[in-house]
């Protein structure tokens, strides 16, 4: 009999030519379940996207209620349906009263594509502004923001009137002109190894941005939703964007993505041409369902409250001289090595024993740690201690 992983790598498209291969029949709470009783403490909550853990009992009980009444009757933006009429709702509640209207997607990349076209619409510019280093996702608009010749070259020729900033360099904001639709940036710069931007830097950005008239636009799609230790990550950096870009973590594991703006830009969409930016899939009603139940629980469970006693326990147990560096904000971390082959080893070996762990796009020598707000102590402490081993093994 064929296994599984055999016709994984025979009849699905591969990512790379080395995919890892675990297989998973079951996820709990913070813990991945192999065929043959192996379970994993999962550090990487699948890319920033479970963030109150896999299958949570609240979520799944809103996906089968929703199931019982409706699953796709139209394309977005016709009927009244009303789990994404009541999700937005509820987000616009949580958020700064100059966001007034959301668009749902299928997925991060979409948001990016939506929000560069209201961006360029609304302002009638052209020119759109990313930063090095950066990732918004592998489509063909969003690919031409990626902040890494290495990603983009292959598959050119991609947007025209691109240009990047350098990530908190306040020098570069020199670039953001009239001619500027939309700067275009992660809150936090993810795939570069979690890299935290300085207040001054955020406040100097975003009055760079009103005195040139270009639009900020924040990709939140792996901040949002209580990564950093606050619902949204600009609410550590004391400004608001323009545009905001959700995905991963609001649908408590459902697909599901957003781009929220005030009313006056997101209705460029609605006229000349009708229809102007329209998705079959976008707002699902059963993700929609399941992001509302994934909001209840942050709030009910008070996730957010315990995130900063958590992340000092990750440093406490992690702190050795053979970890250079342990960046980010919240349980938005990663712990910097010294090569590649050091990181590959220290996952493997994690792996192997009960943890997984991953590293990043464009940050090959640092360790991702992003687990479930839901995480305890006791499994910290659990896979602290496996990592250590790692650590110690081959750095």
């Amino acid at each position: 009999m064929i296994s599984n992983r055999e016709l994984f790598l025979k009849n699905t498209a591969q990512t790379s030519s080395s995919p890892r291969l675990f297989e998973i029949e079951k996820a709990e709470g913070v813990y991945l379940y192999g065929p043959n009783g192996e379970s994993y403490i999962d550090l990487v909550s699948g890319f920033n996207v479970s963030n109150i853990g896999h299958r949570h009992p609240k979520v799944i009980e809103a996906i089968q209620q929703q199931l019982e009444k409706y699953l796709h009757v139209t394309v977005y933006g016709e009927f009244v349906q009303a789990p994404q009429v009541q999700f937005a709702t509820e987000l616009l509640a949580l958020l700064p009263d100059s966001f007034q209207s959301v668009y749902f997607t299928n997925s991060g990349a979409e948001a990016v594509e939506g929000s560069m076209k209201i961006a360029k619409k609304f302002t009638g510019r052209k020119e759109i502004i990313a930063a090095e280093k950066a990732y918004h996702g592998s489509t063909q608009g969003a690919l031409s923001l990626i902040g890494n010749e290495a990603y983009r070259d292959a598959y050119g020729p991609l947007l025209p009137s691109i240009q990047f900033i350098r990530f908190n360099d306040i020098s570069s904001l020199e670039n953001i002109t009239t001619a500027t639709a939309a700067v275009v940036l992660e809150a936090i710069q993810g795939e570069a190894g979690v890299r935290v931007p300085t207040l001054a830097f955020m406040k100097a950005l975003r009055e760079r941005c009103d005195n040139t008239g270009a639009l900020l636009i924040f990709d939140e799609i792996q901040t949002g939703f209580g990564r950093t230790g606050k619902l949204f990550a600009f609410e550590h950096f004391e400004i608001v964007p323009d545009i905001l870009m959700l995905a991963k973590g609001i649908g408590g594991g459902m697909p599901l993505g957003a781009f929220i703006a005030r009313k006056e830009i997101m209705d460029v969409i609605k006229e000349n041409p009708m229809l102007g930016h329209i998705t079959t899939f976008g707002g699902h009603p059963v993700s929609c369902a399941a992001a509302r139940a994934s909001l209840k629980v942050i709030q009910q469970e008070q996730l957010l409250a315990s995130v900063d006693g958590k992340v000092a326990l990750f440093r406490e147990l992690l702190h050795t001289p053979k970890i250079k560096e342990i960046r980010g904000l919240g349980l938005m971390m990663c712990l910097q090595l010294d090569s590649f082959d050091q990181v590959y080893a220290v996952s493997s070996y994690c792996a192997e024993n009960g943890v997984m762990i991953d590293w990043y796009l464009h940050c090959e020598t640092a360790l991702r740690i992003a687990p479930p707000l839901t995480i305890s102590e006791e499994e910290i402490r659990i896979a602290c201690k496996i990592i250590r081993e790692g650590i110690e093994k081959f750095c």
